[in-house]
């Protein structure tokens, strides 16, 4: 039966280009600890975090969706006709009425071209914003709503904290991905697998500001807890599709060549895939096969073990090599810029596939999981075409324009403790401030980024482009 299109359904459907912005400024970690007088190595080791980027006041949240959105058309010079659904993730509110969405339809005006027919609007849910925006999309492709065109996912947060432990975990940024069929990076059939509960782990009830309430440790247990179930789920989907480990006959972290995770900070993913070794060694292995040593461990219950520090020690130090081969590399990004809430799973991808040349990445199988809080969560999975089909060429452009997110990272403008704490605090006090007229220098903004001109007493927003050839991020 043809679809709306008049054509076949579509195959195959993944990502064709993916494009990454962060802020062009940022802050050290290590003179936070300093400045804020916590110990040594707090944030830097405790956190896993290196820097941390944070936007000026001429950037917003709808500033960063144009800047991406921007970029990932202009990069991969991609016809904005040939967009029929546009699809939104965000947990970062300007409006509680007029989507994003809306507002990137400017683009299109920008390129002379009448929105028609174009789909979709906002997914906002913290941290998980862009995952669902990304499911729509590609369930809008696999349906019979399809007219044969791609879809183009654009995702984007600013994380700030008040002033106390959690502050170092914020971060910004945004990506954007162009989703179609035939794709370089397939999205696997059958493979994903959800886990929600409600839990006050982290919100934002106070509209008029954009701190959260966070219940540290809860957080983490919601996170640990949406990781087990989504995995224990995953391995099972993935065994039907014959993903299983030769040695036990069931699906294991060895199925994957890659593994990326939401980052509210990089410790939390180091231990996440300590977390997923030892739901291995609880699904897999048996005292036959497990060293006397470590025997104990596989008598234990999940639910048991979330704060165990010692097991946790152990299983850090076991899992080592594992992390390593499998996850280390994706969180360039997030160690330097932060925590960029529903961007940061895609941009730890975006870091994987970075990390490894074009030999490595040629039929990847990369496990891929999101968790927001309140909370939500999914793990699925993407495979990388092969060297030599036709869907592998795209991968080359794709590979070549994420390899300058080194070199515009360290092209950031480096700003004091005291700096980044005025700037993050008026930020709190203006983003919903009207009427309002941004004063920091549009200078010091990255070239080819969209910026905040100006906010009217009826809470209108008017942006320009900072345009040049060259840009940051990628």
């Amino acid at each position: 039966m043809p679809n709306a299109s008049g054509g076949k359904w579509p195959v195959d459907v993944g990502i064709h280009a993916i494009s990454l912005y962060f802020p062009s400024q940022f802050v050290k970690q290590d003179a936070l600890e300093e400045y804020d007088g916590v110990s040594s190595g707090k944030y830097t080791i405790g956190l896993g975090q290196t820097e941390m980027g944070f936007c000026s006041d001429r950037e917003d949240i709808n500033s960063l969706f144009l800047t991406v959105t921007h970029r990932l058309l202009k990069e991969y010079d991609i016809d904005v006709c040939n967009i029929g659904y546009l699809a939104v993730g965000s947990e970062t509110i300007l409006d509680k009425a007029k989507s994003i969405k809306s507002v990137l339809m400017q683009i299109w005006d920008w390129h002379g071209v009448d929105p028609i027919d174009v789909e979709g609007v906002d997914s906002v849910s913290a941290c998980y914003g862009g995952t669902a925006a990304l499911f729509n999309a590609i369930n809008w492709i696999e349906s019979s709503s399809w007219n044969g065109k791609q879809a183009l996912v654009v995702t984007a947060d600013i994380a700030v904290y008040a002033s106390g432990n959690a502050r170092p975990t914020g971060g910004a940024g945004a990506v954007a991905m162009l989703i179609g069929p035939c794709a370089p990076i397939v999205f696997e059939r059958g493979t994903r697998s959800t886990y929600m509960e409600h839990a006050y782990d982290f919100y934002k009830p106070n509209l008029s500001s954009e701190y959260p309430v966070v219940d540290g440790k809860l957080s983490v247990l919601c996170y640990l807890r949406a990781l087990d179930k989504c995995y224990q789920l995953f391995c099972e989907k993935s065994e039907t599709l014959g993903f299983k480990d030769p040695k036990t006959g069931q699906h294991a972290l060895s199925c994957l060549n890659a593994l990326v995770f939401h980052s509210p900070y990089c410790r939390l993913v180091e231990k996440s895939v300590a977390r997923l070794y030892f739901n291995d060694l609880l699904r897999c292995a048996s005292d036959e096969n497990l060293p006397v040593d470590i025997q104990h461990l596989g008598k234990l219950r999940l639910e048991d073990t979330y704060f165990d520090k010692e097991l946790e020690k152990q299983l850090l130090s076991l899992s080592r090599p594992v992390f390593q081969d499998l996850t280390e590399t994706s969180l360039l990004v997030a160690k330097h810029v932060g925590n960029m809430y529903c961007p940061s799973v895609y941009a730890c991808l975006a870091s994987s596939l970075l990390g490894k040349s074009l030999i490595e990445l040629s039929g990847m199988r990369i496990g891929i999981f999101s968790y927001g809080s309140g909370f939500t969560s999914s793990m699925f999975s993407v495979r990388i075409a092969k060297d030599g089909e036709p869907s592998f060429v795209p991968l080359k452009k794709m590979h070549s324009l994420l390899s300058k997110i080194p070199s515009c990272l360290g092209s950031r403008i480096l700003r004091s403790p005291e700096y980044f704490t005025r700037a993050v605090e008026k930020w709190d006090l203006i983003a919903h401030q009207a009427p309002f007229d941004p004063n920091d220098p549009v200078e010091e903004l990255a070239k080819g980024t969209w910026y905040l001109v100006s906010v009217d007493d009826r809470h209108r927003r008017k942006y320009a482009y900072h345009s040049d050839e060259s840009s940051n991020g990628a």
